[in-house]
Parts: structure tokens; sequence; C-alpha cells
């Protein structure tokens, strides 16, 4: 297994994701997007995959980094079957911008 390169997986909030595109091009990554669903981050995501060596990990973790916004959310209250005015009040929720998975390369093949 090849421990020189790198897959970055990282899951962007879509509030932030133009911006991160845009550094992470002007920064010499290239990327590929791809849209997502799930439950990572409540105002929708989309998924962006980045192959590098791994000496360029930690500048593209900081160009994403510096490129997404740490935001608080309002939601609605839990769902329960107990009744109370408590359970339907808003929540605020602290979100992250994306999340990020670095993991080795075992194989880059181009065709």
């Amino acid at each position: 297994m090849s421990d020189y390169l790198k897959l970055v997986i990282t899951i962007i909030s879509n509030s932030d994701v133009e911006r991160v595109m845009n550094e992470i091009g002007n920064n010499g990554y290239s990327a590929t997007k791809i849209s997502t669903t799930g439950q990572f981050l409540i105002d929708g995501h989309t998924a962006i995959l980045i192959v590098c060596d791994k000496e360029r990990v930690p500048k593209l973790i900081e160009v994403i980094k510096g490129s997404v916004t740490k935001r608080t959310l309002k939601t609605h209250g839990v769902t329960s079957t107990i009744h109370g005015s408590l359970l339907k009040q808003s929540v605020d929720v602290e979100e992250y911008g994306g999340i990020a998975f670095v993991v080795p390369v075992e194989e880059f093949l181009k065709f």
C-alpha cells in the first residue's frame, strides 16, 4: 500500500461549497464535487473528493477550514409523546461548515 497519496473526503455545507471549491482550485488542488444526502449537516451538504500528496494534506485542510463557516441554527423542538410546551420550543444547534476524512490511497489509476 502506498502511503504517498491521500484521499481527502470532505462533507461541506451547501452554504460554503462554492467558496471551498474556489479556494481549493486557487491553491492548486483538483477536486470532484458530488451531491449527497444524509444527516451530517442540517442545511444540506456536498461531498468533495481531493487526492493529493501526503505532504500537501495539512495545507489543504487549512484552506478548507478557512473557507467554511461555523453557524448556530434554530431547530424545532424534539418530537415526543409527552405533552408540554417545553418540547415545542426551538433549540439552538451549533453546526460546523464541514468535516474531513483523510485516508491512504492504495492505488491511483487513470484510464
